[in-house]
């Protein structure tokens, strides 16, 4: 009873937060609910099109919330901006959430609407076919885990991955930041732990089973398509997406890293358009235009 009052409060709390930070500064273009076939649960999703995005990839997007809270009228301003800022369509999917539905629910939904978006994306939006998976924070994780995940002729259509501020390993992985960081900004050590023991429940960290959660440990980070990646300096988060960038440099991966050096996690979505959302959005958007 205590955990469903606290995974309510956290999402009412995360909801108002959105809300008022958005209240007046997003572009309110217009949008339509789909439903995505995945074989087994249909999932909800918002296609946000941009008639300037049929010659240009699709841009499918992943809401943060640790794996726990967020949906899509928390991010629609975002994904109404990011459309409106690129020139892309952009469609944003509604994955299970945890703890009513934990992992491997979250990214089991994800690679199933993205398998699903590879063979459809030119009946449903303007674009080009292909396809550039994004998220922020839980949601880039899913995002880069779908990259590592997908095969055959989907993962052909997928020419880009734009991670914000990820969630790349387990808290117990011994990243500094998560100690530097610890508290002073809205996601603090602890509420990450919270997130990551509320996603996994009773699989541990070191279960085989569970290392799917954890791009930073796969041995095939050279397979991941081009990746624009973005850190924030107050964050828990900071050191292991820094170490993510690194190691898909070094596995030959075209990377374009952005710290952001004053902003905390959530900045990119929880703050509203702030004069570094507006940098981060000519940065995606310089970003997308140079993808092949």
């Amino acid at each position: 009873m205590l955990q469903a009052i606290k995974v309510w409060l956290f999402r009412w709390y995360y909801s108002f937060i959105s809300f008022w930070a958005w209240r007046r500064g997003s572009r309110k273009i217009a949008h339509r609910g789909l439903t995505i076939s995945t074989g087994s649960t249909p999932l909800r999703a918002r296609l946000y099109a941009n008639e300037q995005g049929a010659t240009k990839p699709l841009i499918v997007y992943f809401h943060g919330g640790g794996w726990v809270i967020g949906n899509l009228a928390n991010y629609q301003p975002v994904c109404q901006e990011l459309s409106n800022s690129t020139g892309h369509s952009v469609i944003a999917i509604e994955y299970r959430l945890a703890p009513e539905h934990p992992f491997p629910a979250a990214p089991d939904d994800c690679l199933a609407a993205t398998r699903n978006l590879a063979t459809r994306a030119g009946e449903l939006a303007p674009c080009n076919g292909r396809l550039v998976i994004a998220g922020d924070s839980a949601g880039a994780n899913l995002a880069t885990c779908t990259c590592l995940d997908i095969d055959g002729g989907a993962r052909e259509s997928i020419v880009g991955e734009l991670l914000i501020y990820p969630a790349t390993d387990h808290y117990t992985a011994g990243f500094g930041s998560y100690l530097e960081k610890a508290g002073s900004q809205a996601l603090t050590a602890g509420l990450m732990h919270w997130f990551w023991d509320t996603y996994l429940a009773d699989l541990p960290a070191e279960a085989p089973a569970a290392q799917r959660a954890f791009p930073q440990r796969s041995g095939e980070l050279a397979s991941l398509p081009p990746t624009f990646l973005v850190t924030a300096e107050n964050d828990p988060l900071r050191d292991e997406g820094k170490a993510y960038a690194r190691q898909l440099q070094q596995g030959g991966v075209p990377v374009s890293h952005h710290h952001f050096h004053s902003a905390d996690h959530g900045f990119a979505c929880s703050e509203g358009p702030t004069a570094d959302f507006r940098l981060l959005m000519a940065k995606i958007t310089a970003w997308l235009e140079q993808l092949k």
